[in-house]
């Protein structure tokens, strides 16, 4: 199980020179107003710069394909009983089942507006090395204890999908199928999962003692943190990107509060 979202954080593109801490604070205002946007009109608009980033940053197009796939499955099948269920709008009509104006509307934007999203947070995060990301988000005021979770998390989730690759083999090569729906099937299913659980737990416990051994939550952490905001360079590139970004999302937030009144 390797998550390597950073996978092509070392290539040279106008995205990749872009600060990380710049970049979050950008790219997160557009998410923002993305998922504020409830008018059709202004979905062409969303997608077009979701492309336009996407472009720019020189990500394989395989490599969003690829991080879209399970989510995409995902917000599909959420939003697969809208266009049926919601809304008084008939467009066509199959015996007792009927097709809403309403309901595919609805799904369309929830569907657009997911998938630019998505896709502006890969182009985020995968756009410079998860360390980065994580020291940016610690000099922008993140909690230090929320910022080490979500370090250690990133790191061990890797280990614990390696864990669980290695007891399904070890179940298959004692005879065990896992084609086969049953009562056994289930046991044996809660037992790998009882079983993944306690190993995590206490791999959790050797690592949070061997943080503390080495001084972890001592002042030299705190001081080591402040010493990475010297990663917030200030330069004219940066600056403009995030002013650029910025006024983008201001403008979509601006628009849509033109539609709603409208």
């Amino acid at each position: 199980m390797k998550l390597t979202i950073d996978r092509y954080a070392y290539l040279t593109s106008p995205i990749h020179s872009w600060q990380q801490t710049y970049k979050l604070i950008g790219l997160l205002g557009l998410i923002f107003a993305f998922s504020f946007v409830e008018s059709l009109a202004l979905l062409p608009i969303l997608m077009a710069i979701s492309a336009i980033f996407f472009i720019l940053s020189r990500l394989p197009f395989g490599y969003l394909i690829s991080r879209l796939r399970y989510p995409g499955w995902f917000i599909l099948a959420v939003v697969f009983l809208l266009p049926f269920t919601v809304g008084n709008t008939t467009l066509l009509q199959w015996g007792w089942l009927s097709l809403k104006q309403e309901g595919c509307q609805t799904a369309l934007l929830i569907v657009v507006r997911f998938f630019c999203i998505l896709t502006l947070s890969l182009v985020l995060f995968g756009t410079a090395p998860f360390l980065d990301s994580i020291k940016a988000l610690r000099i922008l005021g993140l909690p230090k204890v929320i910022v080490d979770m979500t370090l250690l998390s990133y790191r061990y989730l890797e280990e614990l999908g390696e864990t669980l690759n290695t007891m399904q083999k070890a179940l298959q090569l004692r005879g065990f199928n896992h084609h086969q729906l049953n009562r056994r099937y289930l046991q044996v299913l809660a037992s790998l999962v009882g079983s993944l659980f306690v190993r995590s737990y206490e791999r959790s416990n050797r690592i949070y003692h061997a943080m503390i051994l080495r001084g972890y939550g001592s002042n030299y952490h705190q001081i080591n943190l402040q010493k990475s905001a010297s990663l917030s360079q200030f330069n004219r590139y940066n600056l403009w990107g995030t002013i650029v970004s910025l006024f983008l999302a201001t403008s979509i937030l601006v628009t849509e509060i033109f539609f709603l009144k409208s």
